[in-house]
């Protein structure tokens, strides 16, 4: 007898409908999968064997072959056991084919029959809403992500000898999931989740930096001595940047289900903006994603967030230069032989730097003064290529106080975020006449979007003439400039705005310098 049930799995961060076949006909038994399975799945065979003996059914001693359609597409994980296990059923008149018509199944099992969450469920779930599927048999404790998606029926199950009786009308009903039955997270971001400014003293302008780049989205490095507090008011961005809307909070929480790396059981969209700080030994495929059947990196999991790369020079040359391409254009194409996968990679980079390795180097004291050598600082230096640099919109020194006056703690995160919301608010007005982002502009576009004085216009004109910066660079001094303007509650881009925004850009001149 032949019966086809719909199972999933996820590419990249998206869902794929597969059809798992199965087919039971008169010869010695065994079992056979096809349809290119990685090992994960073909070792489901044993996995579903002791399931469904353990359960009370009957495993049939007869040939068996499954097939997972599409054919030329790899399949791997677990997501399949439930589907192989339920399609066995039906062809063998344990189950009732019909009963799982129309029904995407997802799962894994135990050998003894308990049916374990897997990942990427929020993926394979929207896929099927969009291909025209209403229900979905699921593992219990995926049921409150997949509920994020709306109008579709799910059916939590815990155990596969809940299916005893052939899934009859009652049989569905006890299984549904209704999501009112879980507790919400809190929709509003935690300060304390990531410290307050408050607590910082000093350093007043690195937050006003920081303020300016969580309003516009703009890049940053800070540079100075050890101890100075750079990794410490990086930690703290989040905490001051504008809440994910719903379609962003949706895409998140779909890119961390996809790797993973979604918390067990969580009730409600991850509103929180993700922060990664990966070490500096990962390699390129680690920072932007790899894999025979590519995986998320680091640069897709601060999607909509911060990725921080602490002692950017340590990173090796490779997994730098992979960022230039995610920093442009907000997305990291990976092709294959079979398939072309896109991530998604629209994050703020924040980063930090030495002045030199022993981190000294024009910052010295009485007690701690520079040991490295012209060539060990010029070496250091060059790991930063010049076009990676140009990405960066804003260079930020973090030096020690001269004295204890400057040791002020100043604006608290949520008189900081205040700012950043109204800067943020008026950005988005301005999506009424520009149909796209201020990040998104460049060229004419950004010409005609960024309003601005004509004393602004030749500051601007004689910094790209005098200082050489690149056409990139200028665009970016723009849109840094606007967002200044926006934060200062100005119509206009001023002279003080662009020349505020030409000094974030110290390191053009002097990183390379010889």
């Amino acid at each position: 007898m032949f019966v086809a049930i719909c199972g999933a799995s996820v590419y990249g961060i998206e869902g794929k409908l597969i059809a798992v076949e199965a087919d039971i006909a008169s010869g010695l038994p065994q079992v056979n999968v096809v349809g290119l399975p990685d090992p994960a799945v073909r070792e489901s065979v044993e996995r579903v064997r002791a399931a469904i003996k353990n359960c009370g059914f009957n495993f049939p001693l007869e040939r068996i072959t499954i097939n997972l359609a599409p054919a030329d597409l790899r399949k791997e994980g677990t997501a399949f056991d439930l589907a192989i296990a339920a399609s066995i059923l039906a062809a063998s008149a344990q189950l009732k084919p019909e009963t799982l018509s129309d029904t995407l199944v997802l799962g894994e099992l135990a050998l003894s029959g308990e049916v374990r969450a897997i990942p990427g469920v929020l993926a394979m779930v929207e896929q099927a809403k969009l291909s025209g599927m209403t229900r979905v048999l699921l593992p219990a404790g995926n049921a409150p992500e997949a509920s994020f998606i709306g109008g579709m029926e799910l059916f939590a199950l815990r155990h596969l000898s809940q299916l005893q009786g052939g899934g009859g009308s009652d049989k569905w009903e006890a299984l549904r999931y209704d999501p009112a039955s879980e507790t919400s997270w809190p929709s509003k971001v935690e300060q304390s989740a990531h410290g307050d400014f408050g607590d910082v003293l000093g350093q007043h302008h690195a937050k006003r930096a920081l303020m300016i780049a969580a309003a516009g989205n703009h890049n940053v490095l800070f540079s100075g001595p050890p101890g100075t507090g750079k990794t410490m008011l990086a930690r703290r961005l989040p905490g001051i940047m504008p809440p994910l809307g719903e379609d962003e909070a949706l895409q998140v929480t779909k890119i961390y289900s996809s790797a993973g790396k979604l918390p067990h059981g969580v009730a409600s969209l991850l509103r929180e903006r993700p922060f990664r700080t990966p070490h500096h030994t990962i390699s390129a495929a680690g920072l932007i994603g790899g894999g025979s059947i590519p995986r998320p990196g680091e640069v897709t999991l601060a999607h909509r967030g911060v990725l921080f790369l602490d002692e950017l020079p340590e990173f090796s040359r490779n997994a730098l230069e992979v960022l230039r391409q995610p920093l442009e254009d907000r997305e990291v194409t990976i092709a294959r032989s079979r398939a072309v996968f896109r991530f998604p990679a629209h994050f703020l980079l924040a980063s930090s730097m030495n002045s030199c390795p022993c981190g000294y180097y024009g910052h010295d004291t009485e007690d701690k003064r520079c040991q490295c050598s012209e060539l060990a600082i010029s070496r250091y230096r060059a790991k930063i290529s010049g076009p990676l640099l140009d990405r960066i919109d804003m260079h930020i020194e973090v030096a020690r106080p001269v004295n204890t006056d400057g040791l002020q703690p100043g604006m608290s995160s949520a008189e900081m975020r205040k700012h950043v919301l109204e800067a943020h608010e008026r950005g988005q007005e301005r999506l009424k006449y520009t149909g796209a982002p201020l990040a998104a502009l460049a060229g004419a576009s950004l010409q005609r979007a960024v309003s601005r004085t004509r004393e602004a216009n030749e500051l601007l004109k004689l910094a790209f003439d005098s200082l050489g910066v690149s056409l990139r660079a200028h665009d970016r001094i723009l849109k840094l400039a606007r967002t200044i303007a926006d934060i200062e509650k100005c119509e206009l881009v001023d002279a003080p705005h662009v020349a505020e925004a030409i000094g974030y850009r110290s390191l053009d001149r002097n990183l390379h310098a010889r």
